[in-house]
């Protein structure tokens, strides 16, 4: 049987020009200056899809759609309304003022999106910006002042539902851009005397450590937010002390217990920045205090997600989580940094022991902002003095014959000396 040839047929060498000339000149190839809010990517939520999906609030343009975060849009319409009446005696006026407000700045709010492409008309931009500003705003007030709670506020009423906020609010692809924030507080809050960034502060002060955050300093106020997550990531940036050491390359660090060997003690420090790991000159680790509850993992997969997609970020909470990757092996160095008082587990000792192996992983960091301790630590570890200490306690301390060894050299010892006091009294 005989193959049938295959005629060649040449493309339509205008209407393919014409079609990729369209998308050589579409505007959208180049990411707006103010993008700050993505969609994670697919690399990074294989990992824990949980972790980057609202559990029950829809915030923002990407999720609007999505019908079972539907049942919660009745309790953000409750709080729009409170917050208007509370700030006007028009109501329908004040709206008006809120959504001109909103329509004046909307070009520049969808701006901090991408894709842009998932992103709805500017009509239903512009209700998303209105409904879910003035909902976080109205959450942050009554948090804050509890005389402004309703008897039936399900938020307050119900333990769930700041468990969610909480998670909801952290995430990534569920952020408002903070000019919006800003702009319906400027037109809606005549309650209170605190600054809409304080208000932010007070409601996640006990994200990162069971302490709650001090908020009442006002240089400690970020000043330029792109968003809600962003200002917690600031906010520990502006107040660790240590990111202007070399940075360059990336040097691993034996575990808690392999440092505890080698003669390093860990030591709880307070500190409001966690960030804030320092070794002493008397090989003593000093670490901040870290809270591991359910809403942890949450918080830093997003926070890590956002260094990895914002063009220019500096991978400071990547370079935390490597860091206590390299620390964390085993349920015993959990236990190590428990005992110090450094890690506040709310988890199960065995999920508080894999939290950071996963944390990190698919990232890519062009700086590590502990490599300069990393270094101080090998250099420790390296010594004759710590490999030899290294060695006794491994072969003299944690075997039942090395036990057994220390305590005949003991019992000697002490033998000697009686039978050396009892030879100088018969003298």
């Amino acid at each position: 049987m005989a193959r049938e040839r295959r005629q060649h047929v040449a493309p339509n060498v205008a209407s393919l020009s014409a079609s990729l000339l369209d998308m050589v000149m579409d505007p959208n190839l180049n990411m707006p200056p103010r993008c700050c809010i993505f969609l994670t990517p697919k690399i990074l939520r294989r990992h824990n899809e949980k972790a980057y999906a609202p559990n029950a609030f829809s915030i923002g343009p990407f999720h609007h759609t999505d019908q079972s975060l539907k049942a919660t849009e009745k309790l953000k319409v409750k709080y729009l309304q409170a917050l208007i009446r509370r700030s006007c005696s028009n109501p329908e006026q004040k709206l008006d003022e809120i959504v001109k407000g909103i329509g004046e700045i909307e070009r520049e709010a969808r701006e901090c999106y991408a894709p842009q492409d998932c992103l709805p008309n500017e009509y239903e931009f512009a209700k998303i910006m209105v409904l879910d500003g003035c909902f976080i705003i109205e959450l942050f007030l009554r948090h804050t002042y509890g005389e402004l709670r309703d008897l039936e506020d399900p938020v307050f009423n119900m333990s769930c539902m700041l468990q969610f906020l909480h998670h909801d609010l952290c995430l990534l692809e569920n952020q408002i851009p903070w000019l919006v924030l800003e702009r319906l507080f400027a037109m809606t809050s005549s309650y209170g005397s605190l600054p809409l960034v304080a208000l932010a502060l007070k409601f996640f002060a006990t994200t990162f450590q069971s302490e709650p955050l001090p908020t009442d300093k006002r240089e400690d106020w970020p000043n330029e937010n792109k968003h809600i997550l962003d200002l917690l990531r600031t906010l520990l940036i502006r107040r660790s002390t240590r990111l202007d050491e070399d940075t360059l390359g990336l040097q691993p660090v034996p575990s808690a217990r392999i440092l505890e060997e080698a003669g390093i003690k860990f030591q709880r420090v307070n500190s409001s920045c966690i960030l804030d790991i320092k070794l002493r000159n008397d090989h003593v680790l000093e670490i901040p205090p870290l809270l591991i509850q359910e809403t942890t993992e949450v918080v830093f997969r997003n926070l890590i997600s956002y260094e990895q997609c914002l063009p220019g970020c500096r991978p400071v909470i990547t370079s935390y989580a490597i860091l206590f990757n390299n620390l964390i092996k085993t349920a015993k160095d959990v236990n190590i940094l428990i005992e110090k008082g450094i890690i506040h587990n709310w988890l199960n000792l065995e999920d508080a022991t894999q939290f950071f192996n996963k944390l990190y992983l698919d990232t890519y960091i062009k700086e590590y902002f502990y490599f300069q301790l990393s270094r101080e630590i090998n250099l420790h570890c390296c010594s004759p003095r710590a490999k030899l200490r290294t060695f006794m306690v491994r072969n003299y301390l944690y075997t039942p014959m090395g036990i057994i060894s220390q305590i005949a050299a003991v019992v000697l010892n002490i033998c000697g000396i009686i039978q050396a006091v009892c030879a100088i009294v018969k003298k």
